[in-house]
């Protein structure tokens, strides 16, 4: 009976969740001298920094890290310089484009463009509801169905209102 006999096949669940029993069952089953076999990197890791993260765990306890796709193994010293290369250019990567979109939001704003969902209401009704909540005169139930908001709606709604003008 060869090990791979004695594992059940896991079914493959995003790397974006936060619980993965299937990574939770090797971290728990690896041991010292052992290779962790993945098909690509982005399967084992939710981000870069989950990534990093995982493989110094693995290299705490003397685990070694492959992967198929991409070719790297970390039981070699070569192996490593990859991953953390791979991984400083992702890094990277993730950086510009953070400074992109960061740039376009600032030229969309100087265009006059504004970002966000619109209001749900026009002006002239938020300036209402802010003056019904104002005169504690209806329940907040009942103004925002009166307007067909939500209460966080309006509780940003009287937020605006009440901060001052620039």
């Amino acid at each position: 009976m060869s090990v791979l006999d004695s594992y059940e096949v896991i079914t493959p669940i995003s790397g974006a969740k936060a619980s993965r029993p299937g990574l939770d069952e090797i971290m728990n089953f690896a041991r010292k001298g052992d290779v962790v076999v993945v098909w690509r990197l982005d399967r084992l890791g939710r981000s870069l920094k989950n990534l990093i993260e995982l493989v110094n765990q693995l290299d705490e306890r003397g685990i070694g890290l492959q992967s198929l796709q991409e070719s790297i193994n970390t039981t070699t010293s070569a192996g490593k310089l990859i991953f953390h290369v791979f991984g400083a250019l992702a890094e990277f990567e993730r950086n510009l484009i953070t400074e992109r979109t960061t740039a376009g939001l600032a030229a969309a704003r100087a265009r006059g463009r504004q970002g966000g969902r619109p209001k749900a209401l026009e002006p002239g009704k938020r300036k209402l509801a802010v003056e019904l909540y104002n005169k504690k005169e209806y329940p907040i139930n009942e103004i925002c169905k009166m307007m067909g908001i939500s209460k966080p709606t309006l509780y940003e709604y009287v937020k605006e209102a009440n901060q001052p003008n620039p």
